[in-house]
C-alpha cells in the first residue's frame, strides 16, 4: 500500500518520501533580498523532507511585500541561494524555489515610495497592514498594470526559473496563490478588468497559463509546479465561483505535464467552504500535492485512497526539523513560536532541536 513514506518521482525529482515542507516566509534575508546564511543552515536541517519548497522569492527587484524577504534576480542573490542548495543536497536533499511577485500586496514603504501594481486598482481591506521598517501599515491602493507592461511580468518569472537553476535548485514552483499577483488576476474579487486578461476564466487565467508556458519553455515542465488556493480568502481575496474556477484550471493544467500542483485545500479565515480537493483530483491528472492543516493520520488515508500523491506540512516544519523521522518514530511534534515566524534572527527559527 502506498503510504507518506513511499517514494515519489516529481518530474526528474526522485522523492524518499512524501512529506513535504510548504514554502513558509520567514524574513530571514537582509537588507537587499540576499539570502542569509542562517537559511542555508535552516534548510539543511529540513533536508529529510521528501521535497523541500523555499519560501516565496522575488522574481524581480521593487516588488517586496515583506520585509526581507529573499530575491532571485542579482548575482549577489543567485551566489547565495547557491549555498543554501549546497548545503541542502550535502544531506541528501532536494529543493524547488517558490518565485513569486506581490502585485497590490506590495507597498511603498518597502520599494522606494513605487505604486504597487495589480490587475485592478483595488487595494487590500484597510483593516490588513504590512510590516514595514516603519512599523505596521495599510495597505496602498494599486494601480492596474497596463496591457504593455503584462509581457515585462512573464519575462521575470522566466528569468528567476533560469536564476534559480543556476543557483541549484531542482526545480521552481510558480506562486499562484494567497493573494499575490498571478492569484490577483485569476480571482473575482480582485480581476475587474475589461481587456483580455479579465471578465471570464479564461481570461483571468490568462496571465497565470502565460507565465507556466514561459517558465516550462525555459527550465522544462519537468521541474515545475504551481501553487493554488481557490478558497484562501487571505489578502481580501475570493472567488464568485472556486468550484468551477478549480475545474477549469485543472483540466488546462494537464497540457503543461507539470512536475507537480500544489493545492491549499481550505481558507485561513474560513469564509469559503468547499471540496475543491475532489473536484481537482477529478480532473487533473497529474501529481497533485495537498496542503493546510492535515494531521498524519489525515494525510495517510488521502495518500493512501488516491486522492493526493503527497502532503505538504507548513507550521509543522517550523519546529520540527524531523518532521520525517517523527512522523516514522509516532513521536510528539513541537509547537511554534508565532513570535518570531517573522523576525531576523535564529531566535524560532534554527534553535529548534531535533529529538535525535
Amino acid at each position: 500500500m502506498i503510504d507518506l513514506f513511499t517514494p515519489l518521482t516529481l518530474g526528474k525529482t526522485s522523492l524518499p518520501n512524501r512529506i513535504l515542507m510548504a514554502p513558509l516566509t520567514r524574513c530571514r534575508a537582509d537588507a537587499d533580498h540576499v539570502p542569509t546564511a542562517m537559511m542555508a543552515e535552516y534548510y539543511a536541517q529540513r533536508a529529510s523532507a521528501g521535497l523541500l519548497i523555499a519560501e516565496a522569492t522575488m522574481i524581480s527587484e521593487g516588488n517586496s511585500a515583506f520585509w526581507r524577504e529573499p530575491g532571485i534576480y542579482s548575482e549577489a542573490q543567485i551566489n547565495a541561494w547557491r549555498s543554501v542548495t549546497d548545503a541542502v543536497h550535502a544531506k541528501g536533499g532536494r529543493i524547488f524555489l517558490q518565485i513569486w511577485h506581490g502585485g497590490r500586496a506590495c507597498h511603498p514603504a518597502l520599494n522606494d515610495g513605487a505604486t504597487p501594481v495589480a490587475p485592478s486598482a483595488i487595494a487590500i481591506a484597510i483593516d490588513d497592514t504590512v510590516h514595514t521598517p516603519e512599523g505596521k501599515l495599510p495597505y496602498a491602493v494599486p494601480r492596474a498594470l497596463e496591457l504593455s507592461e503584462i509581457p515585462s511580468i512573464v519575462e521575470a518569472f522566466r528569468q528567476a526559473a533560469l536564476n534559480a537553476i543556476a543557483a541549484g535548485f531542482d526545480g521552481v514552483e510558480i506562486h499562484g496563490a494567497n493573494g499575490y499577483l498571478l492569484d490577483q488576476f485569476l480571482r473575482s474579487s480582485s480581476n475587474q478588468r475589461s481587456d483580455h486578461y479579465g471578465g471570464t476564466l479564461e481570461n483571468r487565467a490568462r496571465l497565470m497559463f502565460e507565465v507556466i508556458a514561459a517558465v516550462t519553455a525555459a527550465i522544462g515542465s519537468e521541474r515545475t509546479g504551481l501553487r493554488l488556493s481557490p478558497l484562501n480568502s487571505f489578502n481580501s481575496m475570493l472567488d464568485d465561483d472556486p468550484i468551477q474556477l478549480m475545474q477549469y484550471l485543472a483540466s488546462e493544467l494537464n497540457r503543461f505535464e507539470l512536475a507537480y500542483l500544489h493545492l491549499m485545500r481550505a481558507d485561513f479565515a474560513g469564509i469559503q467552504q468547499a471540496d475543491v480537493v475532489s473536484v481537482t483530483r477529478e480532473h487533473y491528472q497529474g501529481t497533485l500535492i495537498g496542503n493546510m492543516g492535515y494531521s498524519f493520520d489525515e494525510a495517510c488515508a488521502a495518500v493512501a485512497s488516491g486522492q493526493l500523491d503527497a502532503v505538504a506540512f507548513g507550521s509543522a516544519y517550523i519546529a520540527n526539523p524531523d518532521l520525517v523521522e517523527r512522523f516514522a518514530n509516532q513521536q510528539p511534534l513541537a509547537q511554534p513560536d508565532a513570535a518570531t515566524f517573522y523576525t531576523q534572527d535564529v531566535k524560532g527559527y534554527t534553535d529548534y532541536p531535533s529529538l535525535a
